[in-house]
């Protein structure tokens, strides 16, 4: 008899018209996937044979998650007490897009996180090739790795080994931020959903931090939140200074050529805050992608 998480699936899919089919067998795939891997933590921290690193990151995790719950107010489920290994580096690529002459993301709609700016495969070959699809339909486009995934608690989510080599602050906060989206989550208000998660997960980790966190290491997590500000700063401007020229009256090619001009200068301005602040991140390989 199938297991209770497949026959959820199997409805949610035969509900699903608006997808293709092709997209739709991907998905129950990559999701089977990630149901046949979970192993429960507490029987992995019973059993000899795992990996004392392991270990340690997973007890670290079920501290994590339990004080999500006494302490936050966050859901007592089965949600991250379980760990599986998909065996790669990222669980799912999500494909972005926009028309050539817009700042308005594409949106599709799925069966449980409702119409969002993105469109995610469980294969990164199948990402790729759908983003040159819309490529060549005029679409600007960039594909990115995701390493935490979640189905807002519909299939007891587990901890994933693209995750557990992160911080201890960034691992907590990343509980944090998933349980709050089950708490409250609006179909196709992203902004919502993220600004909501987002405050969950700072005050939760301000919170745990004065009980079980080194000091220098909440530090640490603080500084990058505000580093990654400074960054999404500088993409606000060039998206608004992008708008301008989009809804300005010059011809095509001129917004081509005020387009590359300002993602131009937007690399130089990501490269410049990397050189003031002493850091490296991807967005240096976004803009030169």
């Amino acid at each position: 008899m199938p297991r209770r998480p497949a026959l959820k699936l199997l409805l949610i899919l035969l509900m699903s018209p608006i997808l293709s089919g092709c997209y739709l067998l991907q998905a129950a795939q990559g999701q089977m996937q990630i149901v046949a891997r979970r192993e429960p933590i507490p029987e992995l921290l019973a059993d000899p044979a795992t990996p004392e690193a392991l270990r340690k990151r997973l007890d670290y995790v079920a501290a994590a998650r339990e004080f999500a719950s006494r302490e936050l107010g966050l859901p007592d489920n089965d949600s991250y007490r379980s760990y599986a290994d998909v065996g790669r580096p990222f669980v799912v690529w999500n494909v972005f897009a926009t028309p050539e002459f817009s700042v308005e993301p594409r949106r599709w709609c799925f069966p449980i996180a409702g119409c969002v700016g993105y469109r995610g495969y469980f294969n990164e070959e199948r990402a790729e090739d759908y983003a040159r699809g819309l490529r060549l339909g005029g679409d600007d486009t960039v594909v990115g790795g995701v390493a935490a995934y979640s189905t807002l608690g519909h299939f007891k989510d587990p901890v994933l080994n693209t995750m557990i080599g992160w911080s201890d602050a960034q691992l907590a906060a990343t509980l944090f931020h998933e349980l709050a989206h089950q708490v409250a989550y609006v179909p196709g208000d992203s902004e919502f959903n993220e600004a909501f998660a987002t405050a969950v997960e700072e005050a939760g980790v301000a919170r745990y931090a004065e009980a079980y966190l080194d000091p220098a290491a909440h530090a640490a997590w603080m500084k990058l939140r505000l580093q990654r500000r400074e960054f999404i700063g500088l993409f606000s401007v060039a998206r608004n200074d992008l708008d301008k020229v989009y809804d300005s009256k010059a011809t095509d090619a001129e917004k081509r050529e005020q387009k590359a001009a300002r993602l131009t200068r937007l690399a130089a301005d990501i490269k410049a805050m990397e050189s003031s602040l002493g850091i490296t991140t991807g967005y240096s390989a976004w803009v030169k992608q």
